[in-house]
């Protein structure tokens, strides 16, 4: 047979040496869809070509009396070289009894199943490498906005590291404490098993019961959401680890407090707290007194938050969120003295974030000075409730202007008051806590214009 010339057409009834100036030659005949060039030199390989154009190496033999026909690449990127070892290889995997189609399929299916399984346990190394700060952080943002500002703060101050300056006047090199949890927020999420809080308990049990009690309770609560998270579930035993009898009984059971001022230990309080040379701590010690709340709630209180033409003060409540109590008289009278250097009412220019921090001290020396021990801050916040009791002031008014759950309360059927309702209440409380004191001012005149005379 005589070679055909270089400029025509292969003839694609013969097998042909495949050349590039072959396939380059390769058309499809008119009326076709597609057509085949078979190579001589590799059998099954073939060049094909479409009604378009396009051009590609392609394998095609017969298993069990089928036509298997499967695409090697494109003409541009392969060689002729390279396509008949391709194709000697797909012969060898056909004699074999196997198609490699399915092969190639199987193959493929293999790795998406092997890079799936990959990536499932790189997901599951990373989520077993959490810390139980990682997901402290994920579990307070999501929770932040069903809590208030004071049970906000408390989840912050009970994880904290410390080791910062204390920004205390004369507190020189002195550093910030480690919150209770702080222990635990390096550990892997995983490894918070009832072992290691029992541990943690024990030791936290020691030296401060009180704030440890509370973190555990928070942890608690903790542990429980995150048990209902499908990406930590499984990080964790079906049994909260938190909830264990050793654990409990280590950091022990809060004692009743029984520190109260009593109606005729109101004389040397004041006497003494007026003498604290810091107006702004002197103002905040008696606020805690005659508004009976948290301490951590008039510490949080901003300008914003006190109403002078309806006289009242929104509170930042731990349990509720907010709550409107009275601005009386004598508050006024306080507020009305303070210095406005920012956005808080009781403000310090030394302390980093503007507020100012819980008096602990100064009021522990106020105290010894009166011949007052053992009353700490919270205890002007039961003295309120207990000498209201002198005036048989209702049950649910103490509760409602002190943020107690109605539960808590002696009376039968809770209700919520109006402000004003409220007022009358709460100007007859600090009126009588006042006299007892022996401090005697002018209730009608203008605020910051009051003529007070101080404790006998």
């Amino acid at each position: 047979m005589a070679r055909p010339k270089k400029s025509e057409t292969p003839d694609l009834s013969d097998r042909v040496n495949l050349t590039a100036g072959a396939i380059e030659r390769l058309t499809c005949p008119a009326g076709k869809q597609q057509a085949f060039m078979r190579d001589s030199e590799a059998p099954g390989l073939r060049v094909r070509v479409t009604a378009a154009g396009a051009k590609s190496f392609v394998y095609e033999a017969k298993l069990n009396r089928q036509t298997i026909r499967r695409t090697i690449g494109d003409v541009k990127l392969w060689s002729i070289e390279q396509a008949r070892t391709e194709a000697r290889r797909l012969a060898v995997v056909l004699d074999n009894g196997q198609d490699p189609r399915e092969s190639e399929r199987q193959q493929q299916a293999d790795k998406a199943a092997a890079k799936v399984a990959a990536a499932a346990k790189a997901e599951a190394d990373k989520a077993a490498a959490l810390t139980v700060g990682e997901v402290w952080g994920d579990y307070i943002a999501k929770r932040r906005p069903f809590w208030g500002d004071l049970h906000y703060r408390d989840h912050i101050d009970k994880a904290k590291a410390g080791g910062l300056p204390s920004g205390r006047r004369g507190g020189g090199k002195q550093l910030t404490k480690p919150g209770p949890l702080a222990a635990l927020m390096p550990l892997a999420l995983k490894d918070l098993d009832q072992a290691t809080i029992e541990r943690w308990a024990a030791n936290e049990g020691k030296t401060r019961p009180s704030s440890a009690r509370l973190a555990w309770r928070l942890l608690t609560v903790f542990l429980t959401w995150c048990a209902e998270q499908p990406e930590y579930a499984n990080l964790l035993p079906d049994k909260n680890p938190a909830k264990t009898k050793k654990a409990r009984e280590a950091l022990g059971k809060a004692g009743t407090k029984s520190d109260v001022l009593q109606r005729e230990q109101l004389a040397a309080w004041f006497a003494a707290v007026q003498q604290i040379q810091n107006p702004v701590i002197a103002a905040c010690l008696q606020m805690m007194l005659l508004t009976g709340a948290r301490p951590g709630e008039v510490l949080a209180l901003r300008w914003e938050d006190v109403n002078t033409q309806w006289k009242g003060i929104s509170i930042r409540d731990k349990v509720e969120g907010t709550r409107e109590i009275p601005a009386t008289p004598y508050m006024l009278h306080l507020l009305a003295a303070l210095p406005r250097r920012n956005e808080w009412v009781f403000s310090s220019p030394t302390s980093a974030s503007g507020c100012l921090t819980e008096p602990n001290n100064p009021h522990t020396r106020a105290c010894a000075a009166a011949g007052l021990e053992g009353l700490t801050l919270h205890g002007l916040r039961r003295s309120f409730a207990s000498l209201t009791e002198w005036l048989e002031v209702p049950a649910g008014v103490v509760a409602q202007i002190q943020g107690h759950k109605p539960s808590a309360t002696a009376e039968k059927h809770y209700k919520v008051r109006p402000l004003e309702l409220l007022r009358v209440h709460h100007e007859r409380i600090e009126a009588w806590i006042l006299e007892q004191a022996g401090i005697v001012f002018d209730a009608q005149a203008e605020p910051g214009k009051l003529r007070v005379v101080g404790a006998a």
